[in-house]
């Protein structure tokens, strides 16, 4: 039997990986602490026994984000479909001349949080929160003091790093800003003998820069949000 692959599972494969630092577990169910991602990883098919262990683990009413996720929940969970979406593979993205390209461009750490929270808070990438950094590497670029781009390292699996809350500000787009944060940071994974994957929604017109880059699909995947019944017994 053909072992799956890191990417067809990826919240799953971090945390059971790379980010088991993080990992929040019961039975076969983990999770992100809710301060550093919202997302939950189920096994590829899950039981009625995780379902109840993800309620047991999430607590009532709490939300969480699932990734590739298509088995039907159970009928007292509410699921909201977030969109269809797509996996893309870094193939051939130039990153020669990355480091010089980017003198300017800074790494961000716990002390830059604030601004990185307003920054995604104005242009939506996806979840942003306060540990967020904590993931992995965040560069961004700033103007006038301000920080006005970004883009970092959110999942982990093994020998993969996903690149995620690429964004600008409104008033600085069209300067080419995301294209040269993705090649810094795709320098830094394949420095680190590691290939860069990220995520999208399927209508995200990003999608044309990231193929302009040299990411190429590799398959589709599904985002949603499950909120777990307010009845659920407290663990």
């Amino acid at each position: 039997m053909t072992a799956p692959h890191p990417l067809d599972n990826p919240v799953r494969s971090s945390l059971a990986g790379p980010h088991a630092r993080f990992a929040e577990r019961r039975g076969n169910v983990l999770r992100y602490p809710v301060e550093v991602s919202p997302f939950l990883a189920l096994p590829d098919q899950p039981d009625a026994a995780d379902w109840a262990d993800a309620a047991a683990l999430a607590g009532p009413g709490a939300l969480v984000a699932l990734a590739g996720v298509r088995v039907p929940a159970p009928d007292d969970w509410e699921v909201t479909l977030i969109g269809e979406g797509v996996q893309l593979v870094e193939v051939e993205v130039e990153v020669e001349a990355a480091a010089d390209a980017d003198a300017e461009t800074v790494r961000l750490g716990p002390g830059d949080v604030p601004e990185m929270l307003e920054l995604a808070g104005r242009t939506k990438p996806g979840p942003f929160l306060p540990r967020t950094v904590e993931l992995g590497s965040y560069l961004g670029i700033r103007r006038g003091g301000e920080l006005v781009a970004m883009a970092g390292e959110r999942l982990h699996p093994p020998g993969w790093t996903e690149i995620s809350a690429v964004c600008t500000d409104d008033a600085w787009r069209g300067l080419g800003f995301a294209s040269r944060l993705v090649r810094a940071l795709v320098a830094g994974i394949r420095a680190r003998g590691e290939t860069a994957f990220l995520h999208a929604v399927a209508d995200n017109p990003a999608i044309g820069l990231y193929e302009a880059l040299g990411f190429r699909l590799r398959r589709g995947t599904v985002f949603s949000a499950a909120r777990v019944p307010a009845d659920q017994p407290a663990d």
